[in-house]
């Protein structure tokens, strides 16, 4: 399968995810952030950075990127799309995913290994793990803590769109310990830690998050 990947001015995370997108057994197309043409890619993951420096707010200037405009087209037409840190923000600056992603509640810029439990195993992401497993990548963020108002809260909960929790410590005081969540149609995912940086025994942490970008296999686009 073509994963495309998109570089917008600050990311640093793009060329990992291009790896994993290859150790997962696919094709890694580059995109850039004024492309107008997705290139005819399968998927698109927008990885983690600090996009156009973070300015405003994480993620509120590359949703008006030319390629966000062809990719908010496209994940309405089902293509699946996975948002990781400032992926996540930027998912959410462009309303593919409810809510926002605000400064961690102690103010601190955290970087360590994360636990999370795999809450739904159903999207295009997800489904090479079992449900309710539990996971192991790392995570590093500054502005990572999930908000958003009750309803919506209850509304995730819910329909099963929290895709994965932090277990043990809360790292930023996500509400409901919430690492990432998924659109109605289950097509485009947000995840705050990164999966891309745990694909390989040789650096890091393990393999936990290469079920990420296997699942696009696994799932076929079912």
């Amino acid at each position: 399968m073509r994963v495309g990947v998109v570089t917008f001015p600050g990311s640093l995370d793009d060329a990992d995810a291009q790896r994993a997108v290859r150790i997962g057994g696919h094709d890694a197309v580059p995109l850039w952030h004024g492309d107008h043409d997705l290139r005819q890619v399968d998927a698109v993951v927008l990885p983690g950075g600090f996009s156009y420096g973070d300015y405003l707010r994480c993620g509120a200037i590359s949703r008006f990127s030319p390629v966000m405009a062809e990719v908010v087209e496209a994940a309405g037409r089902g293509l699946p799309v996975l948002g990781i840190c400032n992926g996540f923000q930027i998912l959410c600056e462009s309303h593919l995913l409810p809510g926002a992603l605000i400064r961690n509640d102690h103010r601190k810029f955290v970087c360590r290994d994360q636990r999370l439990r795999i809450e739904n195993n159903r999207t295009p992401w997800t489904s090479s793990y079992a449900e309710g497993a539990e996971i192991t990548i790392v995570l590093k963020n500054g502005e990572g803590g999930y908000v958003a108002d009750q309803p919506t809260l209850d509304r995730l909960e819910g329909e099963g769109r929290v895709v994965a929790r932090y277990l043990d410590d809360n790292p930023n005081g996500s509400l409901r310990d919430i690492a990432g969540v998924t659109n109605e149609r289950g097509n485009v995912v947000g995840l705050m830690p990164h999966p891309e940086h745990a694909v390989e025994e040789l650096t890091g942490s393990g393999v936990d998050g290469l079920g990420f970008f296997t699942s696009l296999v696994v799932d076929a686009f079912a």
